[in-house]
């Protein structure tokens, strides 16, 4: 049973609190961070740079480069239409080792945490059976999520032009673009991009920009072209460096001027192991998740775990993979926690 409420702020951003009374619920175990390449020490960390795209830069692009009207007027998919059943036999047909790898955090339970993001209650009785009931806030930076396409707007609008007003409210979550159209569509190919890989080190520092030739680089070091349908997966070492250096805050991403190669490229999913935005653009709050899910309609994964599938990865020399992840079919919710799957 899921009870949902959504809170609307002024920038354009909505949450919803889920309560799931399940008695088998999941937990999937991680994978350990893979360390850094056999015979390399840890290389002189990049400096921090800006964003080269500021808040004009994204007006003019969420007009020129919108997928608006594109699947017509009353489109609730958005990118997520470039996932084409050929789009999914083409992924499905990567599958050659039948290795899986899950891409999701474990959730950590800290009784009594006032600030911990999730909390769970587990009850036994003498009829032999156990239950929990879980609460959990997920749009944040500690659980793997994916976020609908209501969760965002741009002066006003969300996704294909629906005023957000009408879309999202308090008590009846989203009438519109909620994360139950995503249960049986995230079945395509994943690309990782390893960027810490690409420039030799461990793990990226804090507050570093992702750029356009960053991406391409990756593609010809990983020899993969990234096309319509795709998902690609960032990853920045967030958790190997967490788990050497300490929990930082600062998260590392996507530079805003990168967007452009989401359209240009036709990206149907991003994902990231912190949550895709780098930065502050002025006068653009969460700039690159506006643009994502409000011009191009894009579903994006957060908070992913990345380390235990880079490691296997560069084991195999094989950055294209199937993925899969389905969120809690809610029919009206800003999103949902996910634990995603690649599967070589």
């Amino acid at each position: 049973m899921f009870q949902i409420k959504a809170n609307r702020q002024a920038a354009g951003l909505a949450c919803v609190a889920l309560f799931v009374g399940y008695a088998n619920l999941p937990l999937r175990s991680q994978q350990p961070a893979s360390p850094p390449p056999a015979g390399r020490g840890p290389a002189p960390a990049p400096a921090a740079t800006d964003n080269r795209a500021d808040a004009a830069q994204l007006d003019t692009w969420m007009k020129t480069l919108s997928n608006w009207g594109r699947w017509g007027a009353s489109d609730e998919l958005g990118a997520a239409n470039l996932i084409t059943p050929q789009k999914r036999k083409a992924a499905a047909a990567l599958v050659r080792t039948g290795v899986s790898i899950s891409l999701a955090r474990q959730l950590r339970i800290l009784s009594g945490a006032t600030d911990n993001p999730f909390t769970m209650q587990a009850t036994t009785n003498a009829g032999g059976f156990a239950s929990d009931r879980i609460e959990m806030a997920f749009h944040g930076v500690q659980i793997t999520h994916m976020d609908a396409l209501c969760h965002f707007s741009y002066n006003g609008k969300t996704y294909n032009g629906f005023a957000f007003e009408d879309v999202v409210t308090k008590d009846g979550g989203c009438s519109k673009l909620s994360i139950g159209n995503m249960k049986d569509r995230l079945v395509t190919r994943g690309i990782l991009i390893d960027i810490p890989r690409l420039k030799g080190l461990p793990y990226l520092e804090p507050g570093t920009h992702v750029y356009r030739e960053d991406l391409e680089a990756w593609e010809k070091r990983a020899g993969v072209k990234i096309g319509p349908g795709d998902a690609i997966l960032l990853r920045t070492g967030r958790w190997a460096r967490d788990e050497k250096l300490g929990v930082s805050r600062t998260p590392s991403g996507f530079d805003l001027s990168a967007v452009p190669f989401f359209k240009d490229r036709d990206v149907a999913i991003i994902g990231s192991d912190w949550t895709q935005d780098v930065g502050t653009v002025q006068g653009a709050l969460y700039a690159v998740h506006r643009f994502s899910i409000v011009a191009l309609g894009m579903t994006l994964l957060d908070n992913l775990d990345l380390e235990g599938l880079a490691a296997r990865a560069a084991d195999m020399n094989r950055w294209e993979f199937l993925l899969m992840a389905s969120p809690a079919s809610a029919s009206n919710g800003t999103g949902a926690p996910i634990s995603p799957v690649a599967v070589f």
